[in-house]
């Protein structure tokens, strides 16, 4: 008989995390709202609505995911609310901010009121899944743009505010706990022997954030060579992602209809950095992702040296662009490392516990963690970890069905 694993225990430090993601959600927030009030005061009403705009179009995709997600989950997982609460405060945008005390109230309750039942832990698993994801969406949704619309007011005007310096600085701090937190939302599927390590972490990290800046640079800066031609620039690549993530055949949402939404917000992620959507081998994949993002920053920043030399106002703009595809290449270079030495299905091989590894890390041999009640799996968050860890699809069967069979 297998023994069946439990979800990982969800202690102190874990609920402090979890106090701590919602303050900087919190204070992203503000920051948003001050920097916009900023714009507004200095004379620039269109940047203000731009802001805001943003912010609004990133709320608004995410408490849709929200509530589908509410809809569709058991019952035994939902918050005993009214489902017209639920349904207001989804509507006046504060659905994720409910989401968060909810499970910090349930998370109080199994860290200090002694509810340690499997229920309990589980429960506290499914909603903190749940929360990743959607700080993941809303981060790549709003942060990321506002950080490209940022760059670009502070180059364009050629000095920064403390407003600005603030709000870029709480949009990196987004930026970096919600990769972290999804890593470490993707690990907890895996069994204790895989759990994030603090290498693993800072190289999965720094590779995103090495990848991630150099397209926020190159975009800010053809902005500043043409500002409504990322009104055409943008729509285009989106549209090439989107189409993309369609024909690798996504299944993370319960229907066709939410399903376009999540390939949607998947689209504008892409514009901007990697994810992975779909089961399999990933390398050749990446490589065409990665190379047709490396064309197009390229051309976005040759275009700007071509119309618009750097002037004695930007001096420090062509160094900065020269460090530009140094600064990717090592983000791939780190990227190649977490792959070779740290993904899980690395510690598989060195374990001699299957011969074929694919190229990428996929392999059958990383153990997942198997559960009593498989319906009480957060299953989003699962389909990801598939797709991360590049199961084969005998092994994604084996983990749908629950997995360690009696």
């Amino acid at each position: 008989m297998s023994p069946r694993t439990a979800p990982p225990r969800f202690g102190p430090l874990q609920l402090a995390l979890a106090a701590a993601g919602t303050a900087a959600a919190t204070l992203d927030l503000c920051m948003d709202g001050w920097v916009a009030a900023g714009y507004a005061r200095r004379g620039h009403p269109g940047w203000a609505a731009l802001s805001l705009s943003l912010l609004a179009a990133a709320s608004a995709a995410a408490q849709a995911c929200s509530w589908l997600w509410l809809r569709s989950d058991p019952p035994a997982l939902r918050p005993a609310v009214p489902v017209a609460l639920l349904a207001a405060l989804h509507f006046l945008q504060l659905g994720f901010f409910f989401r968060c005390i909810y499970a910090l109230k349930v998370g109080w309750r199994v860290c200090w009121a002694k509810a340690e039942e499997e229920d309990e832990q589980r429960h506290m698993a499914f909603l903190s899944h749940d929360i990743s994801m959607l700080r993941l969406f809303e981060t790549f949704l709003e942060n990321t743009p506002q950080l490209t619309l940022l760059l670009y007011i502070i180059l364009r005007t050629n000095k920064a505010e403390l407003s600005q310096g603030l709000g870029m600085g709480s949009a990196f701090l987004c930026v970096s706990w919600s990769l972290l937190d999804y890593h470490q939302s993707l690990r907890s599927f895996l069994q204790d022997k895989y759990e994030l390590s603090l290498a693993s972490s800072v190289v999965y990290f720094l590779w995103n954030l090495f990848l991630i800046c150099p397209r926020i640079l190159a975009v800010a800066l053809f902005a500043l060579l043409w500002p409504y031609g990322v009104a055409v620039h943008f729509p285009l690549v989106w549209l090439a992602m989107f189409v993309w993530v369609s024909l690798q055949g996504t299944d993370f949402m319960e229907s066709r209809g939410p399903e376009q939404l999540y390939r949607a917000m998947v689209a504008v992620i892409l514009y901007f950095s990697w994810f992975n959507v779909a089961q399999g081998r990933t390398l050749y994949r990446s490589i065409i992702y990665h190379g047709f993002i490396l064309v197009d920053s390229t051309l976005l920043a040759l275009a700007w040296l071509w119309g618009q030399a750097p002037s004695e106002e930007h001096p420090y703009l062509l160094p900065v662009v020269s460090a530009a595809l140094p600064c990717y290449l090592l983000g791939l270079g780190l990227r190649v490392t977490y792959y070779k030495w740290l993904h899980p299905n690395v510690q598989v091989q060195q374990e001699g516990r299957y011969d074929e590894v694919d190229t990428n890390g996929g392999s059958d041999g990383v153990e997942f963690r198997s559960f009593l009640e498989p319906d009480l799996v957060n299953r989003r968050m699962q389909w990801l970890a598939q797709a991360h860890f590049s199961l084969s699809q005998p092994a994604q069967q084996h983990i749908l069905n629950g997995a360690a069979a009696v």
